[in-house]
């Protein structure tokens, strides 16, 4: 289904709710530094981690708070609806002549949860703290500053239109990429934004979430023999997935992205202490690798548990396809953009994201961003100073480099 994209009219602008709000702090502010400080201050978190009603939650305040800034540069604004009161942002900056291609900057608006002093943006030793600073608000900052430095020097590409997508819902079920597929749009190269230390990675692993349950029977506590325990099951075949099975994937090797994993996340069974368990359920996170399928790792899975002599149904918990991420290092653009970032070839990463939703979509996709994975998600989540304003550069050099 084609989504309906509803254009910003500069009255919507104008209407703004959300204004430029100063972050207290006598340190000297770049455009990059102050815009990422405004954005950890408008919460974005996903609303599928959160109870209805939540004043913390969705994209909405961020989307139209960046889409003012756009506007004032000059930016082209439009507004994808993806999800009740959840839109994509796209902000355009057209050539001075006929678009020949289309190169898009696809950093996520969401966020996870956090608790209210990480909505407080704050610094201290080159480093600029809070939910978002690196995963993926740092990388919204340098992208949109970049397209917009770049639209307020006057000096556009003569034949590549460069878009900004902000998207949503990135966090949860990729729901924004999905659209932006969805809606048709195309392009010869998507850079999405994530904290990748500003390297440009053109593998990422997938991620599979299966469910396994047992059955057994129940019975009295104080006569278990009676009974036949679905924990016990289970708790055997947890220690085949995380020895055995694990080191079967150790035996299969991917050049950028090493071994396939398996994590076995929860476990849930039984009711109380004097029943013997008739059910048992586990969630386990498989990382897959470029070629690997959610049907291929079921039949494995299912085939390993035989061979072991165990029953339990497998079932999918995730809501989508979380593929992998394969892209070409020898295209053109691909080419072009890591000379550009000043590496000799690119790299892997083992987290997922919105690029393999891009890539299957036909839009030949790579990743990169300022800040580094391992503060994602962290109580004291924050990004470097230096970095953050790197990435813009690398981003302009590319970008200025386009014809």
């Amino acid at each position: 289904m084609r989504l309906r994209i509803v254009p910003l009219t500069l009255d919507t602008v104008r209407a703004n709710p959300y204004p430029l709000r100063p972050l207290a702090s006598r340190v000297r502010m770049t455009k990059t530094r102050k815009l990422l400080s405004e954005l950890i201050a408008l919460p974005s978190v996903n609303p599928a981690f959160l109870p209805a009603g939540d004043s913390r939650a969705g994209e909405r305040r961020v989307a139209e708070f960046l889409a003012a800034v756009a506007a004032k540069s000059g930016l082209e604004v439009e507004l994808q609806k993806v999800l009740p009161d959840r839109s994509n942002l796209l902000a355009r900056l057209l050539p001075s002549g006929k678009v020949r291609r289309r190169i898009l900057l696809v950093p996520h608006l969401d966020t996870v949860n956090a608790e209210p002093a990480q909505f407080r943006p704050r610094q201290g030793n080159g480093r600029l703290f809070g939910r978002g600073a690196c995963d993926t608000k740092g990388s919204v900052a340098a992208m949109l500053e970049a397209l917009c430095a770049i639209a307020r020097s006057g000096r556009r590409p003569r034949e590549t239109e460069i878009v900004f997508a902000g998207v949503v819902d990135e966090e949860n079920a990729q729901a924004g990429s999905r659209a932006l597929v969805a809606g048709g749009l195309k392009a010869d190269l998507a850079i999405v934004g994530e904290p990748t230390r500003l390297d440009v990675v053109t593998a990422h692993k997938g991620s599979l979430w299966l469910r396994l349950e047992t059955r057994g029977k129940s019975a009295h506590g104080a006569r278990p023999e009676l009974g036949r325990s679905a924990v016990h099951a289970m708790a055997r075949i947890v220690d085949s997935l995380e020895t055995s099975y694990a080191a079967s994937l150790r035996k299969r090797r991917h050049p950028l992205l090493g071994t396939a994993t398996i994590n076995v996340g929860t476990i849930h069974g039984g009711t109380q202490p004097n029943i013997v368990p008739d059910t048992c359920a586990i969630t386990i996170d498989r990382r897959t690798l470029p070629g690997e399928t959610e049907t291929g790792v079921r039949r494995e899975l299912g085939g390993f548990l035989a061979r072991k002599k165990f029953r339990a149904a497998i079932v999918s918990e995730k809501l989508a396809p979380c593929l992998p991420l394969e892209t070409d290092p020898d295209l053109p653009l691909v080419r072009r953009f890591v000379r550009c970032a000043g590496q000799r070839k690119p790299v892997g990463v083992h987290f997922f994201c919105d690029a393999a939703v891009l890539a299957e979509g036909g839009i030949p996709s790579v990743v990169f961003g300022p800040g580094d994975i391992a503060q994602a998600h962290t109580a004291e989540e924050w990004i470097s100073l230096k970095a953050l304003e790197n990435g813009e550069e690398l981003l302009l050099r590319f970008l200025r480099s386009l014809p």
